[in-house]
């Protein structure tokens, strides 16, 4: 048998992908996900932390990069403690000049554009037990 020669089989791969009707080069031409905007956002905490873990939020900025926001919280936390370690997580990830960061009514944390541009905020995932968490624009 002939061993199949490396130019043909890329000249075969280039015929199946264009018989599929894919391109290379599709992927870069995809519109980017519409970022859903605003200039404060709420962030409601019901419940006490029945287990440790971590709340993760991403924040970004209007034409800009996604901030990672990662607040530690540990077991037997009540709900305002875990709005306390949230804001801390956002104190400490974000620039104060840029962004306001407050509790609200205790069990809330509120994030609010200073300087920056509109932004949004998205709840990524939570490894704590029995903690729901809501976000709001506001």
């Amino acid at each position: 048998m002939n061993a199949v020669r490396p130019s043909m089989l890329a000249w075969i791969a280039a015929i199946v992908l264009a018989a599929s009707g894919f391109s290379a080069s599709a992927s870069a031409l995809e519109a980017p996900a519409k970022l859903d905007l605003s200039n404060k956002w709420r962030i409601e905490v019901s419940e006490g932390a029945n287990s440790s873990g971590v709340i993760r939020f991403r924040v970004t900025p209007k034409d800009g990069q996604p901030i990672e926001i990662t607040a530690e919280i540990k077991d037997g936390r009540g709900e305002n403690g875990v709005a306390r370690d949230i804001r801390d997580a956002f104190l400490a990830a974000l620039d104060k000049e840029m962004f306001g960061v407050e509790t609200d009514d205790g069990e809330d944390v509120l994030v609010k554009k200073r300087k920056s541009p509109v932004f949004e905020l998205k709840f990524v995932e939570s490894t704590v037990k029995s903690v729901r968490i809501n976000i709001d624009k506001e």
